[in-house]
């Protein structure tokens, strides 16, 4: 089977550059399952129910975040009591938040897969120890399948590799995102484990991580002056990376990075 991760989706600029690519992209790859990182999805910090409802028509099939998950008010709330298709990290804290960090769905062709979200402990300040607290979920996942994706939502490329490297195979892969930078390391690591530091960031390509580039390099050079967060518009760039997946062993056999824009 063919998952499809797609990197973190940021304002609307990114929620419209899946209505452009994501059908012709499934189409491509024949795509069987589709996830995404929409934490950014609502002006660029947070996710909403509305922008959820239009990504879902847009053919995401399942949602992980990662640190603002909870910036937008409640709405994030709203939609873990609505249990709509979605995780949060499960190592955030504070521990008593809304919704789980792991959960089990079944794809369109009847197979199970398990879908992990974990923050980074490195420059995160809302994260207990994402080592600690995998072994257990893993566990959990594999009670149902074998077919286990990760979404590691951390700034340090060294705590990422070395989450991979741990994580090898015991799950399907390992997926960074977070830093809105797609690397070009993608790989099959030597137990079967799909990998890539960061799978990138769906929004606008003139951006600064998908922020307007004047409000960005204000907070740089003149750090001293208000300079409010919004999320840059125009030409956009869709990244994301397409697994395969032996569906018996929950082993990755091949991984491709992909750009449009």
């Amino acid at each position: 089977m063919n998952i499809l991760f797609i990197g973190d989706i940021c304002g609307r600029c990114g929620r419209e550059a899946l209505f452009e690519y994501l059908e012709d992209i499934k189409y491509e790859y024949n795509i069987d399952f589709t996830v995404a990182n929409g934490e950014n999805a609502a002006g660029g910090l947070g996710i909403s129910v509305r922008t959820y409802d239009e990504m879902v028509k847009a053919g995401v099939d399942f949602f992980t975040l990662g640190n603002h998950a909870f910036s937008k008010s409640n709405e994030a709330k709203i939609l873990f009591e609505r249990k709509e298709a979605l995780v949060r990290p499960a190592n955030m804290l504070p521990d008593n938040l809304p919704g789980e960090g792991l959960e089990i769905v079944r794809t369109k062709n009847g197979e199970k897969v398990a879908i992990i979200n974990l923050l980074g402990k490195v420059y995160m300040e809302n994260a207990s120890d994402p080592f600690k607290c995998v072994d257990s979920l893993i566990k959990k996942a594999k009670e149902a399948t074998n077919i286990i994706l990760v979404d590691f939502h951390a700034e340090a490329t060294s705590e990422k590799e070395a989450m991979g490297f741990y994580l090898d195979g015991h799950v399907t892969a390992v997926l960074g995102t977070h830093t809105h930078i797609q690397t070009a390391d993608e790989k099959i690591l030597p137990n079967g484990t799909a990998y890539i530091t960061d799978v990138g960031m769906t929004g606008a390509v003139n951006s600064v991580l998908g922020m307007e580039v004047e409000t960005a390099v204000g907070r740089f050079v003149t750090p001293e002056e208000r300079h409010p967060f919004k999320s840059a518009e125009g030409k956009a760039r869709f990244c994301a990376v397409c697994i395969t997946v032996d569906e018996k062993t929950g082993k990755a056999i091949g991984v491709k990075r992909i750009w449009k824009s």
